[in-house]
């Protein structure tokens, strides 16, 4: 499994615009194979960075999902809301493996 967290720089303005674009890759994602781990708004802290966290089964398979991602037309739309709202400044994403099982200290010969 490989996860892609997407680090925002959003317009603080603009936040129920990103809100609107959230929602929408909150279900799109299941739908395209991969699982979304939510997005993380602004609420301490700076109020112009949110995160995303989502995974696919393997690099492949998340590459996959982006060749069809252009040819889907929701998600056009979806692109287009950011554009048109200027919700979006930048972003940057990066890729990681995730561990999600737990072991006692016995378990692992602590």
């Amino acid at each position: 499994m490989i996860t892609c967290t997407v680090r925002y720089e959003i317009d603080p303005d603009q936040l129920p615009a990103f809100e609107t674009y959230a929602q929408f890759w909150l279900s799109k994602i299941p739908a395209m194979g991969g699982v979304h781990h939510g997005y993380h708004m602004p609420h301490e802290g700076p109020n112009d960075i949110a995160y995303c966290h989502f995974s696919f089964p393997s690099l492949a398979a998340y590459e996959a999902y982006r060749d069809r991602m252009w040819d889907d037309p929701e998600c056009l739309r979806a692109y287009a809301h950011a554009q048109r709202t200027k919700c979006i400044r930048r972003y940057d994403r990066s890729f990681t493996r995730p561990l999600f099982d737990g072991a006692s200290a016995d378990d692992l010969g602590l």
